[in-house]
């Protein structure tokens, strides 16, 4: 999930049910060894990059004013506006909103339209994150998707997510955060049978040791789909269906 705003370095999640004292202290241990990249992900990027992207997207300097810590990097930016001049795909789907939904928004304006679906568990952030949009002109449809309990190999939580698209080219997925369980990302695959032959998986974050985890998982279970990892400050997984 991204902000304009500023925020602190691990933000507490308090949206959602309650979780077992087993899953609190599995994300305690595993924040023991996540630490090196969290402290590493609280860079955005480099000012000139971030310019760029910007100047190519068509947006005043100021439109990002705040990127890392939990907040997308450059980098990963830089993947998303990428992959939609490779698909120039008709349905993206995000889980996280913020300053990503912005850049997929305006990259998909330039390269042919297509349709922007973003859901985050905070409803007043989709909120607050769809009127930045509309200054900017930019469009989106933005759904509140609150945490529920969902009791998978993942996580105890997962979104309740409503409105999604049947076929999907570009599944972008920055969100919930690990503070909820350092492998709860993994629960994404429930929407993989809608990826389209050609369609994409962008997982940000995926340098850390919970999505890495993720990452061999999926590889397991989805062999229809080639999985990439690229460097960056937080790594960027990409995973490309095949058929």
């Amino acid at each position: 999930m991204t902000s304009r705003e500023k925020t602190g370095f691990l933000p507490l999640e308090t949206t959602g049910p309650d979780r077992p004292l087993s899953e609190k202290a599995l994300t305690i241990a595993w924040g023991a060894i996540q630490w090196p990249w969290l402290l590493r992900s609280l860079w955005g990027g480099k000012l000139a990059d971030k310019h760029a992207l910007l100047d190519k997207l068509g947006l005043p300097h100021d439109a990002l004013p705040h990127l890392g810590s939990w907040k997308a990097d450059t980098w990963f930016l830089w993947r998303m506006v990428e992959a939609i001049e490779k698909l120039r795909p008709r349905e993206v789907v995000e889980l996280g909103c913020g300053a990503s939904t912005l850049v997929l928004g305006k990259a998909l304006e330039l390269n042919g339209g297509g349709r922007l679906t973003s859901f985050d568990q905070h409803a007043d952030f989709v909120v607050s994150t769809g009127q930045w949009l509309e200054s900017h002109g930019v469009q989106a449809n933005m759904r509140h998707a609150p945490l529920v309990e969902d009791r998978s190999e993942w996580s105890h939580t997962w979104y309740e997510l409503g409105s999604v698209p049947r076929e999907i080219d570009l599944l972008v997925i920055d969100g919930p955060p690990w503070s909820l369980n350092p492998f709860i990302r993994g629960r994404a695959e429930l929407l993989f049978d809608r990826i389209v032959p050609g369609g994409m998986i962008l997982l940000d974050d995926a340098a850390r040791p919970g999505e890495r985890v993720v990452a061999q998982r999926w590889r397991r279970d989805w062999p229809d789909f080639r999985f990439t990892l690229l460097p960056g400050a937080k790594g960027t997984l990409v995973g490309e269906r095949l058929r």
